[in-house]
């Protein structure tokens, strides 16, 4: 029998560029790096020391404080695989909170519904994530914080876009702020059943909006939020024909504080 061999290599050569296609990535997945400690080392070369990270947990839901929270990491003793919360499975993130809590200095802040009501919830964000750093226990030098907006705190400070995957002091602190939150709605659940608050965490998700018609507002729920002011007009429409100016700021502000370990 007379081979072809020049049929033979091309069908080699197709055979091989398959096999490369196949263990190429699939299309529209992107490859994301974990966040660094880059900008937190360029510092420390110019003398630059304690740098931290903050970053909060909550502003989206309908019920429950803003949790914010501001870490230092040991340079020495960064856990591995640390990273912007949302990526990690809710067990991930429950390992890495123990080891950041045992190898950095952080401190945790609230703002509670309340403050979130008077002030909106950029503005309380904004001052959780302050007081978070205000309660280190000893004052950075520098401060990288996620999102937009500097805050005001005695050092100089950075605002980062998309800073909890980006710098990994933001990401340690993304994952104290959100297990930390993650927790707390766990225990309000026990105080307000029935709302579900154990599994969504407050989240407008279908079974929250669903109790929040049927049983009403809690004492734990945002007032101002659309559904909730929803739900209020159906079970106290008097409470809804009176409301104040969302940015006044007057009266006493309950159930805040800050927390550090």
């Amino acid at each position: 029998m007379i081979r072809d061999k020049s049929a033979k290599k091309n069908a080699k050569k197709t055979d091989k560029k398959a096999g490369m296609e196949k263990a190429e990535a699939p299309k529209g997945v992107i490859a994301v790096a974990p966040p660094s400690f880059r900008r937190e080392r360029a510092l420390i070369k110019r003398g630059v020391w304690p740098v931290a990270g903050c970053d909060e947990a909550g502003r989206g839901p309908l019920a429950g404080p803003v949790v914010a929270a501001a870490v230092v990491l040991d340079p020495k003793r960064i856990p591995k695989g640390i990273d912007d919360s949302k990526r990690l499975t809710a067990e991930r993130r429950e390992e890495l909170f123990e080891e950041i809590c045992a190898t950095s200095s952080f401190a945790v802040a609230f703002a509670s519904p309340a403050r979130i009501d008077r002030d909106n919830i950029l503005r309380a964000s904004l001052w959780a994530l302050a007081r978070a750093v205000r309660a280190l226990p000893e004052m950075p030098k520098h401060v990288f914080v996620d999102g937009r907006d500097k805050i005001d705190v005695p050092c100089d400070c950075d605002a980062v876009i998309g800073g909890d995957g980006i710098v990994v002091s933001i990401a340690a602190a993304s994952i104290i702020a959100k297990v930390t939150r993650d927790r707390l709605m766990c225990a309000l659940a026990l105080d307000c059943p029935g709302y579900g608050f154990e599994t969504h965490k407050g989240y407008a998700v279908p079974e929250h909006r669903e109790a929040l018609d049927r049983l009403g507002p809690s004492v734990h729920h945002r007032r101002f939020f659309a559904p909730v002011i929803a739900a209020r007009q159906k079970h106290h429409p008097e409470t809804v024909s009176v409301e104040r100016d969302l940015f006044t700021v007057d009266g006493e502000i309950s159930s805040e504080l800050s927390v550090t370990i």
